[in-house]
């Protein structure tokens, strides 16, 4: 089946409009030869005369005003869409969904995301928080924020540059009322909260001194699977918590937690921003990708 191109309907619809092959032309911005040749291609593929015209003059047929008052209005909203399309291109709007595990999402939440909200306030962020892995393609995603040991090999990657470590800590009446660890071991002789990871099993605290590394199967009162529910039963004396550094570094510096085994904990792999190779990328996913690479370059690394 032959299929029209909107060269032809636009065609229809300005001379129909003007009322006359030049000044529809001209509309167009096409000549008035290019023009009758369109017109005269569309007659013969629907195999019926849309106008009438004579040297003086040009008119619809009756199967012309048929024509156009049914294309018009669809011929309309086929151009608005298109303009909308468009103007992503040009000014950062629509949805952007980003798939993130949620320490990931809660480090990178102010700087990087709140930041790209209110430079581009017509854009809508969703994101989801998991602690699967999933194919961000298949599931319809823009962006995934995950560790670097952790993206496909097939994607773009732009490391965030963040310094990240895992943090032992306690409450200071914890510690004055149990006494202070002082190696891996000695967590098997303290109440601790223990993690369940998004498979179902349960999270041993790992360590590592100088290339000696020790995976402890901790045991205590609760066992959660929401770090922001391990911190609090951690504020509240409950036992000891192996926490993300960047989740409870307010609470150090306040004094209520302590840190302890911090010779134990190196630093983890970066978190990375990644995303399948694509053409034209609307206006909004462009811009979080360039403040992505700008948020990675200006990063501050904070021990």
């Amino acid at each position: 089946m032959m299929r029209h191109g909107l060269i032809e309907l636009d065609a229809v619809i300005a001379i129909a409009r003007r009322g006359a092959f030049r000044a529809a032309a001209i509309d167009l911005g096409v000549s008035t030869t290019a023009l009758s040749n369109a017109i005269g291609k569309l007659e013969r593929q629907l195999g019926v005369r849309l106008f009438n015209r004579t040297t003086r003059s040009v008119s619809l047929t009756d199967a012309g005003r048929d024509f156009v008052g049914k294309v018009g209005p669809a011929l309309q909203d086929i151009h608005e869409a298109m303009d909308a399309a468009r103007s992503q291109q040009a000014t950062p709007s629509g949805t952007l969904r980003i798939n993130a595990f949620a320490t990931a999402a809660r480090e990178i939440f102010s700087p990087l995301l709140l930041h790209y909200l209110r430079r581009y306030p017509q854009v809508h962020i969703d994101l989801v928080t998991e602690g699967r892995l999933v194919d961000i393609v298949a599931d319809g995603f823009d962006a995934g924020i995950r560790t670097a040991d952790l993206v496909p090999s097939d994607m773009i990657a732009i490391p965030l540059g963040l310094y990240r470590r895992y943090a032992v800590v306690a409450s200071p009446a914890y510690l004055a009322a149990h006494g202070t660890p002082l190696v891996p071991p000695d967590l098997l002789a303290h109440p601790c909260l223990r993690v369940r990871l998004p498979n179902g099993s349960l999270f041993r605290w790992q360590f590592e001194k100088a290339g000696q590394a020790v995976q402890i199967d901790v045991d205590g009162p609760m066992t959660l699977d929401e770090a922001s529910l391990a911190r609090m039963a951690v504020l509240d004396d409950v036992g000891i918590g192996f926490l993300m550094e960047s989740d409870i570094r307010e609470d150090m510096k306040a004094g209520r937690l302590v840190r302890v085994l911090e010779d134990w904990t190196p630093p983890l792999a970066p978190l990375c921003l990644y995303y399948p190779n694509r053409r034209n990328p609307s206006a909004a996913f462009k811009a979080f990708i360039d403040l992505a690479r700008d948020f990675a370059a200006s990063a501050t690394y904070v021990s």
